[in-house]
């Protein structure tokens, strides 16, 4: 009896395993059945082999069409999960051996259903990929239920100390709940031997607004007697950058690179990237990023944040506190939103560490919702802090009809809706 071992991976490659198969073994008639599939194609799948022993292979359409519809289904299954990740491969380029080289692949949930995100593994021990929320934590019980439209990670983290040369690694996703999947992620990066950071990012830690800060890290190289910096670069002007050679021998060269924030520096979380420009003689070596990260702490707080001062008729007018705190005593020298609605009144013209700002909102005669963010500016290098303010201006109520008159039904209008957007002064 010969025995047949079927991978159908579409109804052509299915044909032709069948056609390899039994080439040497079918009979003169066999042999005629195979030649008349062969012609007609498609059609010609659905008649019975006869192998070489008598016996016959018949339904053969029927096998192809559950196999083929598997397939089908398999890459539809596919199709809708890999819509949840806009970007799928990464390269990181040449990086530094030791280099804190990270990428986070975005997910997105498009669909009304929960998805759940069960785990992520590597085909590499040159990647070490985790899960990460939208704000940046690790998930609970090792998964990530996205609701639609939320946002979660998956954090691919090249281990630039323990491999070097050209890696690559395969990262594979696993979405559970109604719907299961998998969607396989790419890196690719170049883990130079010759070239170390140490440390391998530029970490500021926690930093207060207005504060001037540096770090160093150390590069060095072992080759060329010639190698060295010729450059660093950045897209902004948050930095300032200081060069040094700090040693150099046969074949070996040290840098020490000074990294300052500027005491400008909005607040907020720095996430940014310096790149270290090299003479090597291949171009694709001469660019090599080293990350730098932070955040910068306000100096001035507003309490509340989000100012909501509600619904009201037109020509109606409401008044509300906000307090604004600072860590050194400091001077309000203007309150503004660029909106003529509000107007803003501070308790005192004194320095001192908390002051309380009047906010008065006059309903026009529009509908709609009035949405501005307020600036206050102190004394201390015009920095200041900000809150957002919001009020919605309803209609009033109509008039009753008059008898006989046709009613109009009353409600909201499409105009009522819109939200009216102050820019930032």
């Amino acid at each position: 009896m010969l025995s047949l071992r079927f991978i159908c991976k579409s109804p052509i490659t299915h044909y032709n395993t069948l056609r390899r198969a039994g080439s040497s073994g079918l009979s003169s008639k066999g042999k005629r059945s195979m030649g008349l599939q062969n012609r007609e194609g498609s059609s010609a799948v659905s008649r019975s082999l006869e192998l070489e022993g008598g016996h016959m292979m018949r339904n053969t359409s029927l096998a192809l069409l559950f196999l083929l519809s598997s397939t089908v289904g398999n890459a539809s299954a596919q199709s809708w999960a890999e819509k949840m990740f806009p970007v799928k491969d990464h390269n990181f380029g040449t990086v530094a051996r030791g280099a804190d080289t990270v990428y986070k692949f975005e997910i997105t949930n498009p669909y009304k259903q929960d998805i759940i995100v069960t785990g992520v593994r590597s085909s590499c021990g040159c990647t070490s990929p985790t899960l990460e929320t939208a704000d940046g934590k690790p998930p609970e019980n090792g998964q990530i239920v996205l609701k639609s439209h939320e946002k979660a990670y998956v954090v691919a983290r090249f281990n630039t100390r323990t491999h070097i040369g050209q890696k690559g690694a395969t990262l594979t996703v696993s979405l559970g709940g109604q719907y299961g999947g998998e969607v396989q992620l790419h890196v690719s990066g170049n883990i130079r031997s010759d070239i170390v950071f140490n440390p391998g990012a530029i970490e500021f830690g926690e930093v207060s607004e207005g504060e001037v800060k540096e770090q160093r890290v150390t590069v060095n190289y072992a080759g060329r007697s010639d190698w060295e910096i010729v450059d660093v670069t950045n897209d902004n002007d948050n930095f300032e950058v200081e060069l040094l050679e700090a040693n150099r021998t046969a074949g070996k060269v040290s840098y020490d690179l000074i990294v300052r924030l500027k005491n400008n520096l909005p607040a907020g979380h720095v996430k940014d990237q310096l790149t270290v420009v090299t003479n090597d003689n291949r171009a694709e070596n001469q660019r090599i990023p080293l990350i730098v990260s932070g955040n910068v702490r306000p100096e001035f707080s507003v309490t509340p944040a989000q100012l909501v001062l509600g619904e009201m008729k037109p020509g109606a007018h409401v008044t509300k506190k906000i307090v604004v705190r600072g860590k050194e005593a400091f001077k309000i020298v203007d309150v503004d939103c660029g909106e003529d609605c509000f107007e803003f009144k501070t308790d005192s013209d004194e320095a001192k560490k908390i002051h309380f700002v009047d906010v008065t909102f006059r309903a026009g005669e529009a509908p709609g919702k009035v949405q501005t963010p307020i600036r206050i500016v102190t004394d201390r290098d015009n920095r200041g802090a900000t809150c957002v303010a919001s009020a919605t201006v309803i209609e009033p109520a109509a008039a009753p009809a008059a008898a006989g008159a046709a009613e109009t039904p009353v409600g909201e209008t499409a105009d009522s809706g819109a939200v009216r957007t102050a820019s930032t002064p």
